[in-house]
């Protein structure tokens, strides 16, 4: 890549990544594209039902409750939380493995690379609860403030999903962006949940369940080939060991969700014999995606989503009128490709990093506003703010669904054109390709580094 003699020390800002690193993104990417597609649908039903008159089967069938009593620890849940609190545990031990990846192999390992879509995540956190908290404030404050978490998270599926759609052609550094911001957005989010959501902490439940990580942690360092192999044994061996690392963070009164986090960053990235290949963590990834996007994340969704829009008693009055509602939709909607972009402006103008001549700011602002699409940890983060009974839960779920979609309008709207003018100089880049595969460009880049 060619640079001026004064740039020499510079940094260029969503540059062309080596062509490894894209075809490993761009099957990350085909895999999240799916389950938002299938997380849709289920949310889509579950909007629906609610919204017919058999919705009371709808709302019967969420809050059934069932479950038993192990280890000291009450199960008794509904259908609702345990979507909640122990399938999204699978969706966070995929997240915890994705995190601990991009740390190891991926951009994050990095910190000159790393600064970009840490520092953008971080802006995207801060102005959307900022807003929130001042139409909150305005309104008295209170419990409301209690919701200042709920615009913060953007959904990594949901809005790759879109991209997918939309997007496909978009300069490849763009897309990685995305990926690498919803994946350290979702690691503050963890951090929210962990420490903000944490009110009676148990520490004995704590220190039991150092018990059954130890255990995972050492059989999956040890014996990775062995679970490599024969993928019967992660079911029958490391599964157990999951479940009770789960029951008892659940019974610690950490949200439980925090388990697959903790256990997906005890799954070893790199082989452990030295050799080359793909590690234990890649190998679960694979196995377990489908379970997390296919099953588990569409029925957290269809459980989650599915609130009265209009009610037969009191209409909308009281949705149009909370600022909750307001709040949310304003923070993912404006404040996060605000704090986004103004993040990334301020890393340019105060730091001798400068755009990569294949991006655009245009570009990078219709991947900030898909980043307004918060879902599956809004969703969760709402249920912890307000709880179940309460009004303001109901319409924060509505929020979430209309800001996502407004964000996701508007994110099209914005990159459908620009698409099409990089999906032409894509097909010219394509017939460049010669006989090894490669399109000269990336070796070309590669030459030039």
């Amino acid at each position: 890549m060619t640079q001026t003699p004064s740039s020499g020390s510079s940094k260029n800002l969503f540059s062309r990544p080596s062509y490894k690193e894209s075809i490993r993104i761009g099957d990350i990417l085909r895999k999240e594209t799916v389950g938002g597609m299938v997380l849709i649908a289920g949310a889509l039903l579950a909007l629906i039902w609610a919204n017919t008159p058999l919705r009371e089967s709808y709302f019967a069938l969420r809050d059934f409750h069932f479950g038993p009593t192990l280890f000291g620890v009450d199960l008794n849940l509904s259908i609702g939380h345990w979507a909640a609190d122990a399938l999204l545990a699978v969706f966070f031990f995929l997240t915890g493995l994705e995190l601990k990846k991009e740390f190891v192999i991926g951009d994050l390992r990095n910190a000159k690379t790393a600064a970009v879509p840490v520092a953008a995540a971080f802006g995207g956190v801060l102005v959307p609860a900022l807003i929130f908290v001042a139409i909150a404030s305005m309104s008295g404050g209170g419990e409301l403030l209690r919701g200042w978490a709920i615009p913060t998270a953007t959904d990594i599926a949901f809005a790759v999903a879109v991209l997918a759609v939309i997007g496909s052609a978009l300069p490849a550094a763009l897309r990685i962006f995305l990926l690498t911001l919803a994946v350290v957005d979702d690691l503050i989010a963890i951090v929210i949940i962990a420490v903000i959501f944490t009110d009676d902490l148990k520490l004995s439940y704590l220190g039991l369940s150092l018990i059954p990580i130890i255990l995972f942690t050492v059989l999956a360092r040890f014996l990775g080939k062995f679970f490599a192999k024969r993928a019967w044994a992660a079911w029958a061996i490391l599964l157990p060991l999951g479940v009770i690392t789960w029951i008892f963070v659940f019974g610690s009164g950490i949200h439980a969700t925090i388990a697959g986090v903790v256990l997906g960053f005890c799954v070893p990235v790199k082989r452990t014999d030295g050799r080359d290949g793909i590690g234990l963590a890649e190998r679960f990834e694979h196995r377990f995606r489908p379970l997390s996007s296919g099953i588990c994340i569409p029925i957290f969704a269809f459980f989650a989503a599915g609130v009265t829009v209009i009610s037969p008693d009191n209409g909308s009055g009281g949705l149009l009128t909370d600022p909750v509602f307001w709040g949310i939709v304003l923070g993912l909607v404006l404040g996060k490709p605000i704090g986004i972009m103004g993040s990334t402006w301020v890393l340019t103008r105060f730091t001798k990093a400068s755009l990569d001549k294949d991006a655009r700011w245009g570009d990078l602002l219709g991947v900030t506003l898909l980043a307004g699409i918060g879902f599956t940890v809004s969703l969760l983060v709402s249920e912890l703010s307000f709880g179940l009974e309460s009004a303001h839960y109901e319409h924060a779920k509505v929020a979430i669904l209309a800001g996502s979609f407004v964000a996701a309008i508007l994110g099209a709207l914005w990159l459908i054109p620009r698409n099409r003018r990089y999906k032409v100089i894509h097909e010219r880049e394509t017939r460049d390709a010669d006989k090894d595969g490669i399109p000269d460009v990336y070796q070309q880049d590669d030459e030039g580094k």
